[in-house]
Formats: structure tokens, sequence, C-alpha cells
């Protein structure tokens, strides 16, 4: 929609794109445009999913090349022994809030000898994204964060959102496509609670293989990464031939159905 203005007793015609010169600027709708350009371009990142159960928080992700020539984009990033994040939009600036929350856990665990709870790692990380919104000297992260870990309280999994906004959730997907593999993870959400650690697998999997173009998932493309309860359950990346052994997993018996949930959010 145009808007009319009078200015120096002329009438000038006010477009949607004058609206988002800077992320300060309000259009008459009450929208930030730069914000939601942000947002968007987490959507056009490829899929990355992240389910958890009682025991254990998986992420996998579907990584892209540039070109036949170059190697797969990293899409899965260790934070601390406890946590790590699976990225999709701008690589860089996922390195950068990377760097700063590795840089958080550090400061945690020298001053109180003991690891960053996972839910304040993530509320430091969103109100570092929402200072970014409100400044005209700076842009929105342009990057969606899947953050999963392991406290006190048991595994976690949440986004992050370029706006500053964050939730839990108990599955989630972002990314390009990302509404095939939110179907199915509606599907089957109610059982994760109690799914063994091979069985979470699988269904972050094939959940994963849905958001895929041609349908194929391999261990060029794919990646997982695997945090528990257990002392020996750290945060660990299975990237190449160390991811093959759970894509075998999906040539197994199909996963039963189970009935839809209505919700996957806490």
């Amino acid at each position: 929609r145009d808007f009319i203005t009078k200015q120096g007793g002329r009438c000038r015609r006010m477009f949607r794109n004058q609206y988002d010169t800077d992320v300060t600027t309000w259009s008459p709708q009450g929208r930030i445009h730069q914000v939601e350009y942000a947002m968007e371009a987490v959507k056009q990142g490829s899929a990355c999913i992240g389910v958890r159960s009682k025991k254990h928080a998986v992420l996998t992700a579907l990584k892209r090349s540039a070109n036949d020539m170059s190697s797969y984009q990293k899409k899965i990033f260790k934070v601390d022994e406890h946590v790590g994040i699976a990225i999709s939009g701008l690589t860089a600036d996922a390195r950068s809030l990377c760097k700063y929350m590795r840089t958080e856990c550090l400061q945690h665990k020298y001053v109180y000898e003991s690891p960053q709870t996972v839910q304040r790692l993530v509320v430091d990380v969103a109100d570092k994204c929402q200072v970014c919104t409100q400044s005209s000297s700076s842009r929105p992260f342009g990057v969606g964060l899947l953050v999963a870990g392991v406290d006190q309280t048991g595994p976690h999994i949440y986004y992050n959102c370029p706006s500053g906004n964050y939730f839990e959730y108990k599955a989630f997907t972002i990314g390009a496509r990302s509404q095939a593999a939110k179907t199915y993870l509606e599907k089957h959400f109610d059982t994760f609670a109690d799914c063994e650690l091979e069985q979470l697998v699988k269904h972050a999997l094939t959940a994963l293989k849905e958001t895929s173009q041609n349908g194929d998932i391999n261990a060029l493309n794919a990646s997982v990464s695997i945090v528990g309860i257990g002392p020996d359950e750290t945060f660990k990346v299975y990237d190449g031939e160390d991811v093959q052994k759970y894509i075998d997993l999906l040539d197994k018996d199909e996963i039963a159905e189970a009935p839809a949930g209505d919700v996957m959010q806490e």
C-alpha cells in the first residue's frame, strides 16, 4: 500500500521500501521491516531439526555446498561440553554469536566453577539480538539458532529468533521447506519423551529427510549432534563417515505412526 504525505505544498507518495532504510523506522502498520527481513533470511537457510527426550537432545542439519568443487558448509557448532547450536541463515553471523556464547560459558565456569545453565545462555543471546533491533548503527543478526543442551533440569531445545524472542520446544525445525518436517514432528512429538537415543535420532533424520529437495540425505550433506544427561554424554557432532551409522537407521523398518498432538511449544 502507498501513503500520501504533503511536503513543501506538494503531495509525495511514500512507498513501503522507504520504511526499511534502518531498523529504527516503524512503518504505518506498526512493523519493522529490517527485522522481518532478518527473519526471512532464516527461512532461506537450509533446514535444521531439534528434538529431545527425557535423557537426550538431538540436532540434525542439512548442509549445502556453494558448488560441486566446494566443501559443505558447517551447520552445527559446539559451544560447551553441555550445549551446542544448529544454525539457519547467515553463517558469518552465526559464528559471531557462537563466539559470544562460548565466551559467556567460559566466564560463567571461571566465576562460578559450574556450567552455564541453558536457559540463561539463551536469554543472554536473545538480549544481544534484541539490542540490534533498537540502534540505527547496527542491523539485526540474520540467523536463527536452535540451541540444544542439558543442565540440572534435563535436556532442552530452544529457538533464538533474530527479533530477540526465544522459545523452548519439545521439537522444532527452522530453515527452507521446514513445514514438511514440522508436519512430521507434530504427528510424533508425543512419543519423543520416552524414546531411546537411536529412535530419537531416527525421528530427527526422518524429519530432516522431508526437507530435502530430492528426498536424499547422506553422510556428505547431513550432520547430527547428540548431548545427554550422563557424565560421558557430552555434546558431540557427527559428520562424514561418523554420521553414516545414524543414516543407516533410516533403512530399517518405518517408524510407527503416532496420533497427532496439539502443540509442540512449551
